[in-house]
């Protein structure tokens, strides 16, 4: 284990980390508020652990796998712990357990929150706590390296790390430029989602809350009635298409840059991604069109809901416990499946969801025809043995954890759904669950226990699991592989 390594990449990072907490003491100056001054001390300790340890680069550079997983999981949560400080230090969220629950929330773009009186929080700490959720979007790790050179030769390893997905591609042949190219697209939708907002009639500070919820799939608004607050049709409607477009795949957009579009409809995880969510919005739109006035009303309300949930970003609109059960057990299967891979939403991943869908399929043709040769194809593309095994232990270790958290939360003895939906709204990176923590709930009901368990789950969902495992296993840390 190369840990001068890791301790030097560390250090680089909360250096960054101390960069980004000066952009909410700056809108804290604008709008005249003392809280500002609190995100200050937090940067400046942050500074000097970067000075004295992220300075001089080992003479060993080398990290491989191993390191790349505990370099990942490490700098979310020190991004995490570091980013809950001023929270705490300005009294918004007195509690340092609460504040870091909401942290994690936001750099894993979860948007489950504890807080039940949103709109007093100063307007500095509504822009950290929602930048968190455009900074996490893309992953730390990949937004370090876009600021840095953070270090070129071991790149492969962080990004591979962090990329959500079953296969990590790369865009072009270095991970730096794969990296760079990716926030470019992803600032440049964010652009773009800002200035149609604007063009609403929402102001600047609302505009730029919103959009970073959205383009980080995360779903933290300052308003308690969230998106509802505005009671626009035309807002509805520009978040609910970029919710859609940030759970796509970004090597896509690369495509289409490069005039393939062709290339961009073939593939099959977008089509069954915008699939999912035409057939999900049909079913609801008919099963609540009796509690609105008109079906155009119910579509409306029903495409929001469906795109918030199976991007991740959990934004409300309506307060969908009032639904019939149909559309509420929809929009829990939708919290399980998810977005694209390589995309800013969480949940298992459509393409997970067609690879298991094709190896049932594969084993009752095999049954069928003992003798026959059946191939999983993707895109064309032959699946192989070793990315079905990966897919395969996730989901035993997702499993793993959904019923392990849920045990240890259920010692809360609240409802079966709240607890049920609560672990799934964390793990998945979703936001809100049903029942207790519906879209007009909250989780601060929960013991200091469950709030532990759901950082954990968030930090795990967003990893995908195995690089927040990999940090507590004590074997990693002494032997070579």
């Amino acid at each position: 284990m190369n840990t001068k390594m890791i301790r030097f990449i560390l250090a680089k990072m909360l250096g960054v980390e101390a960069i980004l907490l000066l952009l909410p003491a700056l809108v804290g100056a604008v709008y005249g508020e003392r809280d500002a001054l609190y995100f200050l001390p937090v940067s400046a300790v942050l500074l000097v652990i970067y000075f004295i340890a992220g300075q001089r680069k080992p003479q060993n550079r080398t990290i491989y796998g191993k390191e790349g997983m505990i370099i990942v999981a490490s700098a979310w949560i020190l991004w995490s712990l570091f980013g809950a400080l001023p929270f705490t230090l300005s009294g918004s969220i007195p509690y340092y357990l609460d504040a870091v629950f909401e942290t994690v929330s936001g750099f894993t773009t979860t948007g489950s929150s504890i807080l039940i009186d949103i709109e007093a929080l100063p307007q500095c700490m509504l822009f950290w706590r929602s930048f968190t959720h455009w900074v996490g979007g893309m992953g730390v790790l990949v937004f370090v390296m876009v600021l840095t050179s953070l270090d070129k030769n071991n790149t492969m390893y962080l990004m591979r790390a962090e990329v959500p997905g079953p296969e990590k591609d790369k865009l072009v042949p270095k991970m730096m430029s794969t990296a760079r190219i990716l926030y470019a697209m992803y600032l440049g939708l964010t652009l773009i989602e800002v200035i149609l907002l604007l063009c609403g009639g929402m102001n600047m500070f609302d505009s730029l809350i919103h959009a970073f919820g959205t383009a980080g799939t995360g779903g933290f608004s300052n308003y308690a009635a969230s998106v509802g607050h505005f009671e626009s049709a035309y807002i509805d409607g520009v978040i609910t298409v970029f919710m859609i477009l940030f759970g796509i795949n970004f090597n896509l957009y690369f495509l289409l840059l490069l005039g393939e579009a062709k290339s961009v409809w073939k593939n099959e995880e977008l089509r069954v991604y915008l699939g999912i969510i035409a057939g999900a919005i049909a079913i609801i739109t008919l099963n609540i069109s009796g509690q609105f006035p008109n079906p155009l009303k119910a579509f409306r309300y029903a495409a929001f809901q469906v795109a918030s949930i199976i991007t991740t970003t959990g934004y409300a609109t309506a307060d969908y416990n009032g639904w019939p059960m149909l559309s509420q057990c929809i929009l829990l299967l939708l919290m399980i499946i998810g977005a694209c891979a390589s995309s800013t939403g969480g949940g298992i991943k459509v393409s997970r969801f067609m690879i298991v869908i094709k190896s049932i399929r594969r084993e009752i043709k095999q049954m069928l025809h003992p003798k026959s040769v059946n191939i999983i194809k993707i895109n064309g593309k032959k699946i192989g043995p070793d990315v079905l095994r990966v897919v395969y232990i996730y989901l035993l270790a997702y499993m793993g954890i959904v019923v392990g958290s849920i045990l240890l939360v259920s010692i809360d003895n609240l409802d079966f759904g709240t607890t049920f939906s609560s672990v799934m709204a964390t793990l998945n990176n979703i936001g809100p669950g049903i029942n207790d923590v519906g879209p007009v709930g909250n989780f601060a009901e929960f013991s200091p226990l469950s709030k532990i368990v759901f950082c954990f789950d968030m930090l795990a969902g967003r990893l995908e699991i195995f690089p927040f495992l990999m940090l507590f296993t004590l074997s990693a840390w002494r032997r070579k592989f």
